[in-house]
């Protein structure tokens, strides 16, 4: 059996807090979250604000702190990898982010912006750099004329894209795409979409995509994983989850959602109030205060739900019929 590219074991992300606020107790932001991600796959992670998808991302990269658990890639583990052993590696990864206007220096000319990796990691002589930016501008669907722009003078989709050639100038395996749509408008995320989903097949890439739109998710992802304060609560191919969800709170994404295509029926499900506070998540199942299930019980309230697999699906909740 081949290894996975990329392999997420109990990832721990609990956030202390400073100066006069040190005696609250530590933000659970990720408390356990395992997956893997095989070469060319998609996997989306999905929930509300505050789920912790940001973190599980930012702590694969090293570019925030992980408090215990196991990250590998490419068979080496990054936690604790020493930083030039780390350097090399994270020209296999990279990350295009939500904001692409903050994401980009605005005094920076976008053909700078694109070559600054090539030029950190010397992946090619100098004389080439411009050359090569311009393959990776027609690449993503910028014209090569445009290298001597700023950020401002080009579009929000136009941005992403030159957002997703600077992650692609280093020739990455896997590539973290945190919202990447989410800023933009109905017309251009579909069309930066394709480009990702173009991209994938071309250059055989694998994708961790954090969103929370489902809808979005459907068209890019072949796996899906539900979190829910810092834990993931449902996972599975995303066509199954989605059109059979068997945790009560993908039920309650869905149906705040609606699918015109979908043929699930989610009538009833009201999902009230806010997640709870990371730092003082309720005990049992974190879940619970909110859960509309009928058979919600003095269980949910005091025992925490394992995570169960059955085939492909793997859900943790005390009253699904995966749990039994």
């Amino acid at each position: 059996m081949t290894a996975p590219l990329l392999e997420v074991r109990d990832l721990l992300v609990h956030y202390r807090a400073a100066g006069l606020f040190r005696s609250r107790p530590a933000v659970r932001a990720v408390d356990g979250v395992s997956f893997a991600i095989a070469a060319g796959e998609t996997l989306a992670l999905v929930g509300e604000s505050g789920s912790g998808k940001s973190s599980v991302a930012r702590a694969i990269l090293r570019l925030g702190p992980a408090t215990g658990g196991s990250v590998r890639f490419e068979g080496t583990e990054l936690l604790g990898l020493p930083e030039a052993p780390l350097r090399q590696l994270r020209k296999r990864m990279q990350i295009v982010f939500q904001d692409p206007s903050s994401a980009l220096n605005p005094r920076m000319r976008i053909g700078d912006a694109i070559a600054e990796g090539l030029e950190i990691h010397r992946i090619f002589p100098a004389r080439d750099i411009p050359s090569r930016v311009a393959v990776l501008m027609e690449e993503v669907g910028l014209d090569p004329d445009w290298a001597h722009k700023r950020p401002h003078e080009l579009s929000g989709g136009q941005r992403q894209r030159v957002g997703i050639a600077r992650a692609l100038a280093v020739e990455p395996a896997l590539l973290i795409c945190d919202e990447p749509v989410s800023s933009l408008d109905v017309s251009v995320q579909a069309q930066v979409l394709q480009l990702l989903v173009d991209l994938q097949r071309r250059r055989g890439l694998a994708y961790l995509f954090i969103a929370h739109d489902l809808g979005v998710v459907r068209q890019v992802a072949q796996r899906l994983a539900v979190m829910y304060l810092g834990r993931i609560v449902e996972s599975g191919p995303t066509e199954a989850v989605l059109s059979d969800p068997r945790h009560p709170y993908t039920r309650a994404l869905l149906a705040s959602a609606p699918d015109p295509d979908s043929t699930v029926a989610t009538p009833g499900v009201v999902l009230g109030g806010d997640p709870a506070d990371p730092a003082a998540p309720p005990p049992g199942c974190h879940f619970h205060p909110r859960c509309p299930h009928p058979g919600r019980d003095a269980r949910c309230r005091t025992e925490a739900p394992e995570v169960v697999t059955i085939d492909t699906r793997s859900v943790a909740c005390h009253h699904t019929p995966a749990a039994g």
